[in-house]
């Protein structure tokens, strides 16, 4: 199938440029920028772009789908939809689901289910824990992302906890090393603390102050003594506060998740345990910290941690609603309204989302508009008019987003997964399936 894109503006490697784009046998066949050469191809579908931008596919660096283990709030089939909804045409899904991905044979066992589960590209963290060092060092290095850390108490309770073990998987990881980094010892007697003065379940106003940035600083500090001891690639995670910014550079890089982008902790207020995640969102100062640190290229890449739960598990206070909220879908509209209101360019958007995951991670012929690459792409528009976010245009299996009664003005028309149309603005096409991802490094 052969599809010619013409006309669009195409934001690229730093440039936005208008021109017109072949896509033949799921590779980006040939570019043009000349108005007057004029792509042509055999029974092509032509789609006049005029006035509309193609990206390349976003990469979602950061994702939690849930399968195996707990497909009542999520699972592939599902969560592709939602990401091939948002302009995503790549995902790195994290272990932490049951049976945890700590050994190579579960590995292997969801890289199958992805087979005919996942709608887009994907590809599988092996979790680190306290004695599977050996299994990681197992792995097939051009088939995974990374190892997953988790160096504080999360969801899936995977804490690697002893000093033994984090000093020999940063002396010998063959991988970058992706962590999420908050101090469990602290966030422990802060939330005793708080039940001391408030009760058995905190208000979730109270969770910024039990997950407090202290705790993510100690955590995330740590980690950098250790990657600069050993020169291990280090990756921290959803990185949410001022401080922990001053620990990048070199061969340590960080992640800023979409939610610490858009909300602060004044919005707990308004939606409760639906911002409710780990590490916290907190304040306004750390918000714009971060919204500086994406423009200014402190920051390495945007993910969304995408981690759905059922809208019951979110009720409760600081102890009780469970952390995580779906964002895939709405993650490149959203980041496109902060291009509208100045927080960065949308050249700078597409290296954040779509050239850093790729060159981070050495994924290979992904991540770029060039001729030979895969033909992961995007097209959007901004409408004049606005458009909200209600709960029946959500495809997460979970059925509900933490934007709801948000107006955007930007929309997602079509997204193809190696050359394929899986996305045409109303529906996903799931008879499309995605390509495991390939890495160089």
């Amino acid at each position: 199938m052969k599809t010619i894109i013409s006309n669009a503006t195409i934001v690229n490697n730093g440039e936005s440029r208008v021109g017109s784009l072949l896509i033949s046998d799921g590779k980006i066949a040939k570019i043009v920028f000349d108005p007057s050469e004029v792509l042509s191809a055999e029974d092509a579908e032509v789609i006049d772009a005029r006035g509309q931008y193609l990206l390349p596919g976003v990469i979602d660096d950061h994702v939690h789908f849930r399968e195996p283990g707990m497909t009542a709030k999520a699972d592939m089939h599902t969560e592709s939809m939602a990401a091939a909804a948002g302009g995503v045409t790549s995902v790195l899904d994290m272990p932490n689901v049951v049976p945890q991905t700590t050994t190579v044979e579960n590995w292997r066992q969801r890289m199958e289910l992805a087979k005919d589960g996942m709608h887009v590209n994907y590809a599988f963290f092996i979790g680190a824990t306290n004695n599977n060092l050996d299994e990681i060092m197992a792995m097939p290095l051009k088939e995974y992302p990374g190892v997953k850390l988790f160096m504080g108490s999360s969801t899936g309770n995977m804490l690697v906890d002893k000093r033994e073990m984090l000093e020999q998987l940063f002396s010998r990881s063959p991988k970058l090393i992706m962590t999420h980094c908050e101090e469990t010892s602290r966030i422990n007697a802060n939330m005793k603390a708080a039940q001391e003065k408030y009760g058995d379940d905190p208000s979730i106003e109270q969770h910024p102050v039990i997950r407090d940035a202290e705790a993510c600083w100690q955590s995330s500090a740590l980690a950098a003594e250790l990657a600069h001891a050993t020169s291990a690639r280090l990756h921290i995670a959803h990185i949410s506060t001022e401080k922990e910014l001053s620990l990048l550079g070199g061969n340590i890089t960080g992640e800023a998740c979409v939610a610490h982008l858009l909300y602060t902790d004044a919005d707990y207020a308004r939606l409760r345990g639906r911002i409710k995640c780990n590490p916290a969102i907190k304040t306004d100062a750390d918000r714009q910290a971060l919204r500086c640190a994406i423009a200014d290229g402190t920051i390495t890449c945007i993910g969304t941690d995408h981690a759905p739960h059922l809208l019951s598990e979110k009720e409760g206070g600081a102890r009780t609603a469970v952390s995580g909220m779906p964002m895939v879908q709405f993650s490149l509209p959203s980041m496109l309204e902060m291009v509208d209101e100045g927080v960065l360019t949308i050249e700078q958007l597409v290296q954040l989302m779509c050239h850093n995951p790729a060159i981070l991670f050495g994924i290979e012929g992904r991540g770029f508009i060039a001729e030979g690459m895969q033909a992961d792409l995007v097209l959007v528009s901004r409408n004049e008019e606005p458009y909200t976010i209600t709960s029946d245009i959500v495809l997460s299996k979970c059925g509900w987003s933490p934007r709801e009664g948000d107006a955007l003005h930007w929309s997602i028309l079509s997204t193809w997964v190696n050359g394929n149309l899986v996305w045409d603005g109303t529906k996903v096409d799931t008879a499309i399936h995605g390509q495991p991802l390939s890495f160089s490094k």
